[in-house]
């Protein structure tokens, strides 16, 4: 019975705290209308969340005839969140507020040669480097999130498989645990992505939507009814692996053709080395000094950016697959917009013509007239603002609280 109790109180703080975060500054009387709890029930947890630090009183709210309410609204400031995005090259950190604004970020280079041991080190150490850098004691810190590329359990907090690290059954919520005494949510850097959309970028107030990510590799986070869609494997959104071209290039899973082969950072850079291997010209390797293997997704939209014929025309060929992608997407899934995020939305003027266009002629004219696409609004820090919403979502609407 205590247990019971224990869990409809804390299931009720949820739902407090995430109105006070989504409406505030909000009366407590509103608050128990919005969540239909009685108000000494309301009274004695926004008390708490007063001690606590969470929640602060702001200004009076307007009278309807006796004493101006006192409004309340989360204390922002009072807390900080750890976001890491662990990627194929770099660990990048955020440290923010309970509003996912930034207040510090940290990059942390990683070396060609890895083992599961020498990524939790750096883990920890980047982690501490940016608390020690800040001054900051766990007190004050509620959580760290990581967005793991490649597939991840997030009940368990283990990454599965990280392919551009060739690393197994990584136990990085365990190893950050023990090294902080925090709580620590661990998920797939797509599927963090589209859930910090959600509550801070491109996909607020959308029920369904799908973020795509294309960088070194290519992959999806679904939402359905605001909720992140993972599937019964933890592998929901293997948006890279669907085949657009049966006669396309080898993709690294092993299969011809994949999206990811086509559209991804190193598959734009191969394209624009073969064209050029052909005789096409082109300022390319120019601004690559000349070292052809020094070519990547990045130079070609350097010289896009100079008006570079070859890069752009690699570009919009990239834009036309993708199109395929999420025209197929689009049909299956029937979103309400597609965001795209990731190294390679930085050459969205290049890009989203030839994807809506491609949209426009492959998808049903239903759900491709009901969808917007559109560039990430968390640009190059979104997956680690994803991560810290997944500390977020845990604090005001963890799984078992009524979403507000």
């Amino acid at each position: 019975m205590a247990g019971s109790f224990q869990l409809m109180k804390s299931l009720n703080k949820s739902l407090i705290l995430n109105v006070i975060r989504t409406e505030g500054p909000i009366s407590r009387a509103d608050i128990a209308k919005r969540t239909q709890l009685t108000a000494p029930t309301v009274t004695n947890i926004v008390g708490e969340l007063l001690e606590s630090g969470l929640v602060i009183e702001s200004d009076l709210g307007a009278s309807s005839g006796g004493r101006k309410p006192i409004l309340l609204r989360i204390h922002s400031q009072a807390f900080q969140v750890i976001g890491i995005d662990v990627g194929a090259r770099d660990i990048k950190l955020v440290l923010t507020n309970l509003d996912a604004e930034i207040l510090d970020s940290l990059r942390v280079s990683m070396p060609a040669d890895l083992s599961n041991e020498r990524l939790l080190a750096l883990l920890a150490e980047a982690v501490r480097g940016i608390m020690d850098r800040n001054r900051l004691n766990k007190s004050s810190v509620i959580g760290i999130g990581v967005g793991m590329h490649g597939l991840v359990n997030p009940a368990e907090g283990v990454s599965i498989y990280a392919p551009n690290l060739n690393l197994r059954n990584i136990p990085i919520r365990d190893w950050l645990q023990t090294a902080f005494a925090l709580p620590v949510e661990v998920e797939n850097d797509v599927r963090a992505m589209a859930l910090g959309e959600s509550w801070f970028g491109s996909g607020r107030g959308i029920d369904h939507f799908v973020c795509v990510n294309v960088g070194r590799g290519v992959g999806a986070g679904i939402i359905i009814d605001r909720k992140l869609f993972d599937g019964t494997t933890h592998t929901a959104g293997e948006l890279g692996h669907i085949t657009v071209d049966p006669e396309g290039p080898k993709c690294s899973c092993g299969n011809y053709g994949c999206l990811q082969a086509l559209v991804s950072g190193p598959a734009i850079a191969s394209r624009a080395k073969a064209e050029m291997q052909r005789g096409r010209t082109s300022i390319i390797a120019e601004l690559a000094g000349g070292d052809a293997d020094a070519i990547t997704g990045e130079t070609v939209h350097a010289a896009a950016l100079q008006g570079d014929a070859l890069a752009i025309e690699v570009l919009q060929a990239a834009g036309r697959y993708l199109g395929i992608g999420i025209a197929a997407v689009i049909n299956f899934l029937n979103p309400a917009r597609v965001i795209i995020g990731g190294g390679v939305a930085k050459a969205g003027d290049f890009l989203l013509e030839a994807v809506n266009e491609t949209v426009r002629t492959r998808a049903l004219q239903t759900p491709a007239e009901a969808a917007s696409i559109t560039l990430s609004g968390l640009g190059d820090h979104a997956t680690a603002i994803g991560a810290v919403t997944l500390v977020l979502k845990k604090l005001f609407a963890p799984d078992y609280a009524t979403p507000m």
